[in-house]
Formats: C-alpha cells, sequence, structure tokens
C-alpha cells in the first residue's frame, strides 16, 4: 500500500512565500531541513488539521531566475469548509487568478506563480 505524503513548490524567496501561505491558507512550517553547505532549505507545511500530506518548500541558494512552470497545467487544491469568507480574503489579497464559477471553484496564485484550486465543501 503507498499513500500521499507531500507535494513539493520550488520557490525564489523563501520567507516571502512562508508569509503568503500562512496568510492565504494558514499553512504553518511542520518541519525543515537545511543542506550542512546552506544549498537549500526545505520547509514541509501542515495544514489546520495537521493531515498527513504535506506541502514542501524548496528554497536553493543563488537561485535568482524564476522556476519554469511550464504550460502551468498542475495545481494542488484544497477544500475549504468556509469558502465563501476564504474567497473574499483571497480577493482582498489580490491572488486570485481564475474563477470557474459554473464549477464553484476559484485558483490563487502565490509569489512563484503556482496556482491553488480552492473547492467547496460539499455535501
Amino acid at each position: 500500500m503507498t499513500t500521499f505524503n507531500h507535494f513539493n513548490f520550488n520557490v525564489l524567496d523563501l520567507d516571502r512565500s512562508l508569509a503568503f501561505y500562512k496568510q492565504a491558507l494558514n499553512l504553518t512550517p511542520a518541519r525543515e531541513k537545511t543542506a550542512e553547505d546552506g544549498s537549500f532549505k526545505l520547509v514541509f507545511l501542515q495544514d489546520e488539521a495537521a493531515s498527513p500530506f504535506q506541502l514542501e518548500l524548496t528554497w536553493m541558494a543563488g537561485r535568482k531566475e524564476p522556476y519554469n512552470l511550464g504550460e502551468g497545467e498542475f495545481h494542488l487544491a484544497f477544500r475549504a469548509e468556509d469558502f465563501d469568507a476564504l474567497y473574499a480574503k483571497h480577493k482582498a489579497m489580490g491572488c486570485v487568478c481564475f474563477e470557474n464559477t459554473s464549477m464553484g471553484v476559484y485558483f490563487i496564485e502565490d509569489p512563484d506563480g503556482y496556482w491553488i484550486e480552492i473547492v467547496p465543501v460539499r455535501k
């Protein structure tokens, strides 16, 4: 048997990304690893429920150019119990990048251009 563990986003400015994920989705660091030579740092973020699936942010020392995200045909998704309040918060933050009203979802964009889908809890 296998289970999901984590998903990785490479980031240019770790502090900016940590602040974004805290403000936008209330994700907090669960654990970190820094290379002995300082060449990289990994920070694993957890959600409020401390679910086993985590988002790994990877910062590489000396990296200046943005990461090539290809055609951007991938994304991470979060289910939100407080969908309407979260939508209002994201609109105020200016990070909503796409809305699909017919499906009842929207996407936010992080500082490095990654898209995150926000899905309401459906009963």
